[in-house]
């Protein structure tokens, strides 16, 4: 743990005299910073002062006596006169915070032995925080100590044990890519103020291409798969009605998507957000494994013409939320084909099989789409965010349908090609540079190092699969496609009921019980739901590279011991 000093309290007596004081206010004004009548500045910490300044009394012949001392400028009662705060203070707070995120954030979080979380309930949380923010600023040892709060009363999930989400490890590469977006602060719109971070997204968005299958195409990093699907959609639907970008929906017939009962619940945010309505998002039926059956999506295809709407768009799913199930996309390519439709797949979860040789005939066919989100933030451990909208085209669709030449910031007669900025291609202005932290990743992997990191994740749901069939009071809901592990946990007390509505109701109960005790223990997460009529079951999922065979074993135990006595 890193130590810290504890703030200095100093007395009436230790205060620096009146003319000691004025003459601290003298040498360390801040650029900016408001100099009130009658007191002084509170230099204290933002300027690396250690002391407490005393209040002074002489007024603003003081504040005259320091614009001459100093050659500054008063400008709207602000002074102005150089430096803005003192850079060995700044570089001892950065040696500090940086030496406790290594220790705290990184080494401690995750080693296998410390806690997941120190779970607190909201309330008593707020009360261990401080979270005031008050008029003047706090000690830089007040600032680390807080930061070191936030660190400890944080979930960890870089732990090996954090189970609990579709992302989780910890890739010291991208963290390294992330330190550096962080210092730099880019904006990724024009080659201008952003050269590399647009090189680096536009080599890295070609790799994925290859990957799906494509010759050429197009795409985008954008803030997440959500963002992605609705970038998708609304693609689509500029493809199927070009008008709408300026007549917008005034006196286009009715249109209507298409969607699994599995898919993300994106897509509805998708058609609400654009103003395609949620009513026209026609969910599609799935198999008793969560895949979309094609024979229902050919059904309600001819329902919608019928009805006298227009069908526009087909979202497939490649690796659904809680089932990991992958729809058949080959099939479903076909009936895009057909009705002339958009073809998107979401594989913001199973895209990273795209690298195994092993797995990567789970998306047989995704080639065929005309668009396809994935996200490298999950199994691929990039870290949050990193996902990428990846388009066939390569005609400026993404361009076309979201420009709208903004004359301040892309201009046409720059000193490089202008092609190069990508500003208007996004739904955004200001836009992270996401594609680095996993850029890096790769380069440092490889692709083979990727893809090892894939195999060896589906090799420890396997794993866990053999294991629950072996140990009583498992029972497991389905064979996993992907790296979703779905199981009951069944105590003493129920193993021996008949399965009626009461062993239900009580089965039901279990897995929340779970929840709260290993949370409040701290020792792992694991996510639970009750999903298409099934009561509440756990959902484990293997992503981080860090996860090792004795933590499936932990895992099994540990839901064990906290659970026999339900």
């Amino acid at each position: 743990m890193v130590e810290l000093e504890e703030p200095v309290q100093l007395t009436q007596a230790e205060l620096p005299a009146q003319e000691e004081c004025m003459e601290v206010v003298e040498e360390l004004p801040s650029q900016g910073s408001h100099i009130p009548c009658g007191q002084c500045s509170m230099c204290a910490t933002s300027l690396g002062c250690d002391r407490c300044v005393y209040p002074c009394t002489a007024g603003c012949n003081q504040l005259e006596a320091m614009l001459k001392k100093k050659n500054a400028v008063l400008v709207d009662g602000v002074v102005l006169n150089g430096q803005t705060i003192d850079s060995k203070a700044r570089e001892q707070f950065f040696e500090k915070a940086f030496r406790m995120i290594i220790e705290e954030a990184v080494c401690k979080a995750t080693d296998v032995t410390e806690k997941v979380c120190e779970w607190q309930p909201p309330e008593k949380l707020k009360k261990l925080l401080d979270l005031e923010l008050r008029d003047s600023g706090e000690p830089h040892q007040t600032l680390l100590q807080l930061c070191q709060s936030v660190i400890h009363y944080s979930v960890k999930t870089g732990h090996p044990r954090f189970f609990n989400q579709l992302y989780a490890g910890m890739d010291h590469y991208s963290l390294v890519a992330r330190f550096i977006t962080e210092a730099l602060n880019p904006s990724v719109y024009t080659y201008e103020v952003s050269p590399v971070f647009l090189l680096v997204e536009e080599a890295t968005l070609k790799k994925m291409i290859e990957f799906i299958g494509w010759k050429e195409g197009d795409g985008i990093f954008s803030p997440g798969g959500s963002i992605s699907n609705m970038y998708a959609t609304n693609l689509a639907r500029y493809k199927c009605c070009p008008d709408v970008k300026e007549r917008g929906l005034s006196g286009v017939q009715r249109l209507v998507m298409f969607t699994s009962e599995e898919s993300h619940y994106s897509m509805k945010k998708a058609a609400a957000f654009l103003g395609i309505g949620t009513q026209n998002v026609y969910f599609v039926k799935v198999d008793d494994r969560g895949k979309m059956i094609p024979e229902e999506l050919e059904e309600q295809i001819q329902r919608a013409k019928q009805e006298g709407a227009k069908p526009f768009l087909v979202c497939a799913t490649a690796g659904t939320t809680v089932l990991g199930a992958f729809d058949p996309l080959d099939k479903l390519a076909d009936i895009c084909e057909h009705h002339g439709l958009w073809f998107h797949v979401d594989a913001s979860w199973g895209g990273a099989a795209l690298l195994s040789k092993k797995h990567c005939k789970l998306l047989k066919g995704i080639h065929r789409a005309d668009s396809v989100a994935w996200n490298p933030h999950k199994m691929l451990m990039a870290g949050i965010q990193c996902c990428a909208l990846l388009v066939k085209d390569n005609t400026d669709l993404l361009k076309r349908c979201h420009s709208a030449g903004a004359k301040y910031l892309f201009q046409q007669d720059r000193c490089y090609d202008v092609r190069y900025d990508t500003g208007d291609k996004s739904i955004q202005c200001s836009r992270r540079a996401d594609a680095f932290k996993f850029w890096l990743m790769w380069k440092a992997l490889g692709t083979r190092g990727l893809e090892e990191r894939v195999d060896q994740a589906l090799a420890l749901s396997r794993y866990l699969v053999a294991e629950i069939k072996k140990r009583e009071g498992f029972q497991l809901i389905m064979e996993p496609e992907y790296a979703n592990v779905c199981f009951w946990y069944i105590p003493p007390s129920l193993r021996n009921m008949e399965q009626d509505q009461e062993f239900w109701q009580k089965l039901h109960r279990v897995a929340p019980e779970i929840k709260e005790r290993m949370m409040k223990k701290g020792s792992m997460m694991l996510g639970y739901q009750p999903h298409q009529g099934k009561v509440n079951f756990f959902r484990q999922i293997v992503i981080s590279s860090q996860v090792r065979r004795e933590d499936m074993d932990f895992l099994l135990d540990e839901i064990d011991l906290l659970g026999k006595d339900l």
